[in-house]
């Protein structure tokens, strides 16, 4: 049948034990919501290897296709705001969780989670900057706004070498800050350095208990580790800077102390990039559009097809995959 398209689909059964499996759908199989999208594009986050994987429980609602963010067009259109032909972005807001998401050919979704597919960006070029990206340029937004700017010093950049980090270095060092990337992977460090990175610290710096206080290393910083390393990222800010916290690779908790925030006034920022407000979206998107340098874009972008998601899936877990992923859904 013509309007038939490949889906994965993770199920688990009364033992709740996870299965994946590539499957045919049709439109008829989708959830509720008033656009439908022929999707072009997708990517491979690290929450979509977590909802793959099993590692973690992302997904809360069963069976599930997975994928939190998808570039694509409108085909069909019950939402005043887009008509079929429109290009559109979807980062986030559950999908992918307890909606059907991107690893599909198709999506049918709420017309108040799209946003514009930027022009100055193909499909794939989105999803290669995807919610990692996104939310990179979101730390980016939130420092500036706490008065921030590079003449005040360096700034950190922890899971460098991830998708966050890729993106968060190659913006910051476009935008003029001494970026010191930490990674837990000493090879990359020409990539790293490719990207802007002036500094390469090896995560082991980071990870371990450290003191309340540290010297003082960097006015602000990006970090997507969480648990030891934010706490550590945190103790070493300069007086009156900023950390920007996203992402929670090396665990949930914070073992801090109050010392950064009440000895040296640090503020700890919270990015939170599923639910954000659509005006910060399109903030965010605009400015990607104007400060990522399409070049390294691409250098740190990997490009695969449907059939390669689930084992990239694994690979993004296993820390074994460099910066972004494109998945071109053709």
């Amino acid at each position: 049948m013509a309007d038939e398209f490949k889906a994965i689909l993770i199920s688990r059964d009364e033992a709740k034990v996870q299965s994946v499996d590539v499957v045919t759908l049709t439109p008829d199989d989708l959830m509720d919501g008033d656009v439908d999208i022929a999707v072009e594009a997708t990517t491979v986050n690290y929450k979509d290897g977590l909802a793959i994987t099993g590692r973690s429980p992302v997904v809360r609602r069963w069976p599930m296709i997975p994928g939190i963010d998808l570039a694509g067009t409108v085909i069909r259109s019950r939402n005043e705001a887009w008509t079929p032909g429109d290009r559109v972005v979807l980062n986030g807001w559950g999908v992918g969780e307890v909606h059907y998401g991107a690893y599909a050919g198709r999506a049918r979704l709420k017309g108040e989670w799209l946003v514009p597919l930027p022009q100055a960006f193909t499909p794939l070029q989105a999803m290669a900057i995807g919610t990692a990206g996104y939310t990179a340029m979101l730390c980016v937004l939130a420092l500036e706004r706490a008065g921030l700017v590079p003449s005040h010093g360096p700034v950190i950049v922890t899971g460098a070498a991830g998708g966050v980090g890729s993106v968060a270095v190659a913006l910051l060092a476009r935008l003029g800050w001494h970026v010191v990337a930490s990674t837990g992977r000493p090879q990359e460090a020409d990539y790293l350095k490719g990207l802007g990175a002036a500094e390469i610290l090896d995560r082991a710096e980071l990870s371990e208990p450290g003191k309340p206080l540290g010297k003082e290393r960097w006015i602000a910083g990006v970090d997507a580790v969480g648990s030891h390393t934010l706490a550590n990222v945190l103790a070493q800010t300069s007086r009156g800077g900023a950390v920007a916290a996203c992402g929670l690779a090396q665990g949930m908790d914070l073992p801090t102390s109050v010392a950064p925030f009440i000895l040296r006034g640090v503020s700890l920022l919270g990015v939170d990039s599923v639910m954000a407000p659509r005006a910060l979206r399109l903030e965010a998107w605009d400015r990607l559009a104007r400060d990522l340098d399409p070049a390294r874009l691409d250098a740190m972008t990997t490009r695969i097809g449907f059939d390669e998601i689930v084992e990239t899936a694994h690979a993004i877990v296993d820390g074994r995959v460099r910066g972004r992923v494109a998945v071109d859904m053709a």
